[in-house]
């Protein structure tokens, strides 16, 4: 196959000189640990920080306990950040979206980086895939999402 353009990276690469690292992980339960932001859930960690030097974090997140309140209103210092739904549903509220956003069995979400949001309600079954760049991140409350702060500061 041949192509228009150049390139955008060195390669093609032998594996021992490659900038990430090789990695297959298959599903252990014993994978799954409780370390994680929130009780009512255990994660395994996929492996991607790892193999892509921490530009990549991925995490297996499943339910084990059922819902019973609102993460509440909260960002993420990141670049990037995906969930894919593989089993159940979870609602979302973002700020500056009309509404709860539920996404189901099947569902890729590209949630903006940065942006306040609330996890409002899930279902007991809950797994996702969760991405985010990059692996390492900080996540920070918030009373209220900025707008709605906004709007209460103003006559």
């Amino acid at each position: 196959m041949s192509q228009a353009s150049p390139p955008l990276y060195e390669g093609p690469l032998e594996l021992s000189s490659a900038r990430s690292q090789f990695n297959l992980l298959a599903l252990n339960e014993a994978d799954f640990t409780r370390d994680g932001p929130r009780a009512d859930a255990e994660y395994r960690d996929l492996g991607l920080e790892k193999a892509s030097g921490g530009r990549i974090g991925a995490k297996h997140i499943r339910a084990v306990k059922p819902f019973e309140q609102e993460t509440g209103w909260h960002w993420h210092d990141m670049s990037g950040h995906f969930v894919y739904v593989l089993k159940g549903w979870i609602s979302f509220r973002f700020e500056g979206v009309q509404g709860t956003v539920t996404a189901q069995a099947g569902t890729c979400l590209s949630q903006p980086a940065g942006v306040p949001h609330n996890v409002v309600a899930r279902s007991d079954d809950l797994e996702l895939i969760e991405i985010n760049l990059p692996a390492q991140f900080g996540t920070f409350d918030l009373t209220a999402p900025a707008a709605q702060a906004n709007k209460a500061v103003q006559p």
